[in-house]
């Protein structure tokens, strides 16, 4: 199986059965995004410990393939990461998918890296870029406590 093959097969068993789908218990912070062009929504559940890691994160939320695995490999990625780190592999990820074509941090493992960029194809297509960071957008949103909804129409 080459390379190419691999990301699909990540993206595709994701969009299928997304990983941390449903509300978080005793969340602590939250926020919704919407792609109007594409009509995916998400709503991220956030749930931060005393020292800002996360102690547990999941989304509800519907669209595309790419925006569902999207989101689903976000929530594996980030939970148990501490809130600094959360934001500069946010960073990483939002970079590798416009700009650059390898990831630079040093708070994801191999495997973890391989997951993230099974999503760089994206780039390619720019309609499908906004599919791919909805719900990163939204846990940034989450994180921050902003109490307005994530327009994708709205940024780059």
């Amino acid at each position: 199986m080459n390379l190419k093959e691999l990301y699909q097969e990540i993206i595709l068993e994701h969009g299928k059965n997304p990983r941390n789908i449903g509300k978080t218990e005793n969340f602590n912070k939250d926020a919704k995004g919407h792609n109007p062009l594409c009509g995916d929504s998400v709503h991220v559940y956030l749930k931060l410990d005393n020292k800002n890691k996360v102690e547990d994160v999941s989304f509800e939320g519907s669209g595309c393939a790419i925006s569902m695995a999207s989101a689903s490999i976000m929530t594996d990625l980030v939970k148990g990461k501490e809130e600094n780190e959360v934001r500069e592999i946010i960073n990483d990820f939002l970079g590798m998918i416009k700009i650059n074509p390898n990831l630079k941090s040093k708070n994801l493992n191999d495997d973890e890296k391989t997951k993230l960029m099974c999503l760089s194809g994206v780039k390619q297509y720019p309609m499908r870029v906004k599919c791919a960071t909805l719900s990163w957008h939204t846990l940034i949103s989450a994180i921050d406590n902003k109490n307005e909804e994530i327009n994708t129409e709205k940024f780059d």
